[in-house]
């Protein structure tokens, strides 16, 4: 059974201007709250979608609130390119960085995204296509295929997005990462485990930073099962418990990421991503979760 994610990304510069130590980090964090008590608006700017765009981030919210502007790593497939479409459905513009120009040309040619050019090694560059943005999103992941001198964009692309996040006062973030991952290791098969290991510890490092030190943060992290590429069930499910294991459809994961970024229940929450209506081998007693109540 395969529970990693398909994604894609990059390399991480050495210089000194593109890293900042956790300290400086958590610094840079309070300076922006602090700020933003005494500004006139606020840092995350919302606009409501017509109503002709209502969608799954209508539906969650309640309000027909969805971010105006939000940020997509990982937008050149899998989880992620479905991600893109869901939030245009739901009436937000997506800036997208990808590494190909194929993917440029196929994301641009799409009504409300702006596909940059870049890599996710490297901070700078993540930075810059993440600025005017009021959310992110990241899905970055591939394991063994998504390695350089070292380096898995696993842990570093998604440190870079969160980082650049926390320089820029971007305050929404929802990383997708996969089961397996920190209080969740032991829902994991060890046969599985074994095998997925290296690009687990990973995926937890990249989840460990965003805990650890962007406390200023409305963060919310998913942890999907088994991904599978086939039309949505919509019968998908995020729980709090951190036993679940199963298969669940990218489009279920990526309609889930969508619906949880505009939930106000969703805020420094740890979520796994099941579909309970598919047969899983890595489940093979039958368990069951409590669904997350996202509205």
């Amino acid at each position: 059974v395969r529970i990693t994610n398909l994604l894609s990304e990059k390399r991480r510069p050495t210089t000194t201007n593109s890293t900042m130590n956790p300290i400086k980090l958590v610094l840079a964090a309070a300076g922006l709250t602090v700020a933003s008590a005494f500004a006139p608006t606020a840092l995350v700017t919302r606009v409501s979608p017509s109503p002709a765009r209502r969608s799954a981030l209508y539906m969650v919210q309640g309000q027909g609130d969805s971010y105006k502007k939000v940020f997509v790593a990982g937008g050149s497939k899998g989880v992620g390119r479905i991600v893109v479409d869901k939030l245009l459905s739901a009436g937000s513009e997506v800036v997208a960085l990808v590494r190909s120009d194929e993917a440029v040309g196929e994301l641009s040619a799409l009504e409300g995204v702006t596909a940059i050019k870049g890599d996710a090694f490297d901070y700078k560059a993540v930075e810059g296509a993440m600025d005017g943005c009021d959310a992110v999103i990241t899905t970055l992941g591939g394991g063994h295929d998504s390695i350089d001198e070292g380096k898995w964009v696993d842990y570093t692309g998604n440190s870079n997005v969160i980082e650049a996040a926390g320089i820029l006062g971007v305050t929404r973030v929802v990383l997708v990462t996969s089961i397996g991952c920190g209080t969740s290791k032991d829902a994991t098969p060890p046969s599985v485990y074994e095998v997925l290991k290296d690009v687990l510890a990973q995926k937890q490092k990249a989840e460990n930073v965003l805990i650890k030190y962007y406390t200023n943060m409305n963060w919310t992290i998913i942890r999907p099962g088994g991904l599978v590429s086939e039309a949505e069930t919509k019968k998908a499910i995020l729980t709090e418990d951190t036993m679940a294991i199963g298969s669940i459809h990218r489009a279920d994961v990526a309609n889930l990421v969508v619906e949880a970024l505009s939930s106000k229940n969703t805020e420094k929450k740890v979520l796994s991503a099941v579909d309970p209506s598919i047969t899983s081998a890595a489940n093979t007693e039958g368990r069951t979760s409590e669904a997350f109540a996202l509205a």
